[in-house]
């Protein structure tokens, strides 16, 4: 049997371009595709709805939303909404968010862990169609509940993954999640010290690993000729060693190196200056963090992440060849 394949779908595309993609990986076997909503760009929802729609099969996720600026009421909602539009299709892929741009929008993320454990178990309520009031650090709600009245008045099947990147966050997906999304940018040896942390968060919920999904977000770069593969992440590792300095840290790039970019790009970075930068990302580091190359060798390099506990890659195409990349890892 092949092994499970996801899409990750950001916004290097036109969005009903994204329909077609999306249509394609359906036919061509793939498990999942996912949304991304990081940058002030494109948000998550909207393209999930349009996936749902133009779909039969295919599952949809948030890959990921943050938990601070959706109410719980209307996170519950929207992702009542989804499962209305595409039954247990519907996956709410989570996270924490990130400095520098949650602060510019005003969000001070406080005790990321209390807001994280609140969203997620009034979430899970909510769609669980009870009456809920609960008065926490973050979340206070007074006998709140998902009113439907023209519908399925029936508990929803919608998993909840959290993105996890710290030692503690990733304790707690393990003992609250249904699954984890693991990063990306980072060697497929980064996944033993995260699955010994949700290892501990499995213990304590009384779980074993194999009750927790584990897709993993890999850079895949997929062209017949490896300099331009290889060229292609590196310009998307400039923008996003300098602009997530949590992912640097967590592939083990120097701290030198990051400034270095940083000093050189901009908020947000241009075009220019990440072409005036890219020079200082090398190829050894591009080769270590991403699956980036020939079709065989990028087949070779998400086949160690899924050998270090990855369950089903979620495979970021950079390039803009779709098509390739999709075809590369077509189940049928």
């Amino acid at each position: 049997m092949a092994q499970p394949m996801a899409l990750y779908l950001q916004d290097a595309h036109d969005l009903r371009d994204g329909l077609d993609y999306v249509r394609y990986a359906e036919k061509k076997g793939f498990e999942a595709v996912w949304q991304a909503e990081s940058r002030l760009v494109r948000d998550a929802i909207v393209p999930m709805a349009a996936y749902a729609a133009v779909t039969e099969r295919i599952k949809v996720g948030s890959g990921v939303i943050n938990n601070w600026t959706r109410n719980i009421g209307l996170l519950a909602a929207t992702f009542l909404t989804l499962d209305d539009l595409a039954p247990n299709r519907i996956i709410c892929g989570i996270g924490a968010w990130w400095d520098p741009l949650a602060r510019n929008v005003g969000i001070d993320r406080r005790k990321p862990l209390t807001a994280m454990r609140e969203t997620v178990q009034i979430m899970r309520r909510l769609l669980n169609l009870e009456r809920v009031t609960f008065h926490g650090e973050f979340i206070h709600v007074d006998g709140i509940e998902l009113d439907v009245v023209h519908g399925r008045r029936e508990p929803r099947n919608v998993p909840i993954y959290i993105g996890a990147t710290g030692d503690q966050m990733m304790e707690m997906t393990g003992e609250i999640a249904d699954g984890v999304v693991l990063n990306y940018c980072v060697p497929p040896e980064y996944n033993h010290k995260a699955l010994e942390q949700l290892e501990k968060g499995l213990k304590k919920a009384g779980r074993k690993m194999e009750d927790l999904d584990r897709p993993q977000l890999i850079v895949c770069s997929v062209d017949h000729d490896h300099d331009r593969a290889i060229d292609t992440s590196r310009e998307l590792l400039t923008q996003y060693l300098a602009q997530q300095p949590h992912i640097a840290k967590a592939s083990g790039v120097s701290m030198d190196v990051v400034a270095e970019i940083q000093s050189i790009l901009g908020w947000p970075a241009t075009h220019e200056q990440i072409q005036k930068a890219k020079h200082l990302v090398p190829e050894e580091l591009i080769l270590k963090i991403t699956a980036s190359g020939t079709p065989e060798e990028a087949r070779g390099k998400v086949a160690e992440y899924q050998r270090n506990g990855c369950t089903c890659p979620i495979l970021y195409p950079v390039g803009g060849n779709y098509e390739l990349l999709i075809d590369t890892f077509a189940a049928v």
